[in-house]
């Protein structure tokens, strides 16, 4: 029976795990374009968060390295608003500031910023040259529209998102709890 038990949880697990979208790259697509590549810039920026955030501990979420800098959770929420302003990206849509309601619970942020990269990866992945060529980063400070073209979203915030997801995978090493094993950044896949 505490066999069985073991094997259903072990079950459970791997099965939410699967249910979250980046735990590995998608093949390569046929065609280098500009869709093609900001579609795997995200999916990248997927897979490296999907593997920075899973198993965080309690005290992994409150590690800051000095009292002056950002916890892990309050890094996680700003990758979340990047991952925001990347999906409205694709889209051209607005992303109002300051960013409002932030969950403070690990487990809605992760989920809510893999489907939101995720999105955004679809979307850029079905898109034609001047699709891309359209999109905007858009900006709603209390009235003030600023709009700016696609390149911002890259060097802005898809980098800064890339930066902050390795951020936490040296918070979580220091704070002892190292990335899973087997994690491939450069295959793109996790190894059991």
């Amino acid at each position: 029976m505490r066999n069985f038990i073991l094997i259903v949880l072990t079950s459970i697990q791997v099965m939410s795990q699967e249910s979250l979208p980046f735990s590995s790259i998608p093949p390569a697509p046929k065609e280098v374009t500009a869709a093609t590549t900001l579609t795997r810039m995200v999916q990248g920026l997927g897979f490296r968060y999907h593997w920075a955030s899973d198993g965080l501990r309690t005290e992994d979420l409150s590690y800051r390295p000095t009292p002056e800098a950002q916890s892990t959770l309050e890094t996680l929420q700003h990758i979340y608003g990047l991952a925001l302003v990347i999906k409205n990206a694709t889209v051209n849509e607005s992303n109002p500031r300051p960013l409002l309601n932030i969950s403070q619970e690990h487990k809605v942020l992760r989920k809510t910023t893999l489907m939101l990269l995720k999105e955004a990866s679809e979307t850029l992945s079905n898109a034609t040259v001047e699709e891309v060529t359209e999109m905007q980063v858009i900006f709603d400070r209390k009235g003030t529209v600023s709009h700016f073209p696609i390149w911002n979203l890259m060097n802005g915030p898809l980098e800064d998102a890339i930066y902050h997801t390795g951020q936490i995978v040296s918070f979580r090493r220091t704070s002892g709890n190292p990335i899973p094993k087997g994690v491939n950044i450069f295959m793109g896949t996790k190894k059991d």
